[in-house]
C-alpha cells in the first residue's frame, strides 16, 4: 500500500475523491479532504488542486476533529 508524505502534490495522489467542506464559499475559503487507502486523510486548498496536501494518520485526524467538536480551537476564528 502506497503511503504519502506531507507536502506531496495533491494531484499526485491517485484514486481518491476530494470532498469540499460545506462551509467553503465563493470568496476563496476552500478546504477539501480525501480518504487515503491506508485510512489516513489528505487535506488541500481547492483553489490550488495541484498544490501540496497535508497528510494525517487516522488517529491524528480523529484527534483534530474531536478537538474541533469540543471547541478546543474556538479562539482561532476571526
Amino acid at each position: 500500500m502506497q503511503q504519502f508524505e506531507n507536502g506531496v502534490r495533491a494531484s499526485s495522489i491517485p484514486g481518491v475523491r476530494w470532498t469540499k467542506s460545506g462551509r467553503s464559499n465563493q470568496s476563496g475559503n476552500c478546504v477539501e479532504v480525501a480518504a487515503l487507502p491506508d485510512g489516513g486523510v489528505a487535506v488541500r486548498n481547492s483553489r490550488h488542486p495541484d498544490g501540496p496536501a497535508l497528510v494525517y494518520t487516522r488517529a491524528e485526524i480523529t484527534a483534530f476533529v474531536q478537538g474541533a467538536k469540543d471547541g478546543d480551537f474556538d479562539g482561532y476564528t476571526g
